[in-house]
């Protein structure tokens, strides 16, 4: 009984969250980078990259992990090269599920951070710059900190989102049991199997690991907690 449930519950549940935490750290750097670029730097084809940025967003989850094997599979543009020179291959393992995960939830980093970044008025980015001060500093000294809810949100939105992924992560990880199955595959391979009580479970647990994510971060947000407050203007 202690190994089924540790197979059947487990298992999926700590991949997921592994999965999740990876994506989301991943998401966060690259997210909250691209964000600000786009909202504050202009240059050749921006429309289109930010375009092919929202894909993921409205492209069905399988159609994404399509382009993913085409791309990342063991024949895939990439993937081939990649296999031929180390004889390992991305596909049907878990590191997998984390690059689908990515994928799907980049979209929602981008966005939000791009949105926050816009809300900062510019002329104190301007003020910082005429001080002396490098453009890294003042993101990460003015931009950031007044931006931190949207990054915040970005980043919850992204884990709640990776967390999740089902279709992506279905065509690129595959579902293997113990290996590649995260919560959503574990709870579709038991809806398949009939096992109602197994799916319910997975259910629950699912929803209310989202549920206190988000919880916990508006209770955070309401205390404040944030690198922004208590900026010294004048130092910066």
């Amino acid at each position: 009984m202690t190994t089924s449930i540790l197979e059947t519950v487990w298992l999926p549940l700590r991949l997921s969250i592994q999965v999740s935490l990876m994506s989301t750290v991943m998401v966060a750097l690259t997210g909250t980078a691209l964000g600000y670029i786009l909202s504050r730097k202009d240059f050749f084809a921006k429309d289109v990259v930010d375009a092919i940025i929202t894909l993921p967003m409205v492209l069905p989850p399988t159609v994404t992990g399509y382009y993913l094997m085409v791309i990342l599979g063991r024949r895939g543009f990439l993937g081939q090269f990649v296999y031929n020179w180390t004889g390992w291959t991305i596909a049907f393992t878990w590191q997998a599920a984390v690059v689908a995960s990515f994928v799907v939830s980049f979209p929602l980093m981008v966005k939000t951070v791009r949105a926050a970044v816009d809300s900062v008025d510019p002329e104190l980015e301007k003020a910082s710059l005429l001080l002396g001060k490098g453009e890294v500093e003042t993101v990460v000294k003015i931009t950031l900190p007044l931006a931190w809810k949207g990054v915040l949100a970005g980043m919850v939105l992204s884990f709640a989102r990776g967390i999740g992924e089902f279709g992506a992560t279905l065509m690129l990880a595959g579902n293997i049991p113990g290996k590649t199955a995260t919560m959503p595959l574990a709870i579709y391979s038991a809806t398949q199997s009939g096992d109602s009580v197994l799916a319910n479970s997975l259910v629950i647990i699912l929803t209310l690991l989202s549920l206190t994510v988000i919880y916990v971060t508006n209770r955070l947000s309401r205390k404040g907690l944030t690198f922004g407050r208590g900026i010294d203007y004048k130092r910066v």
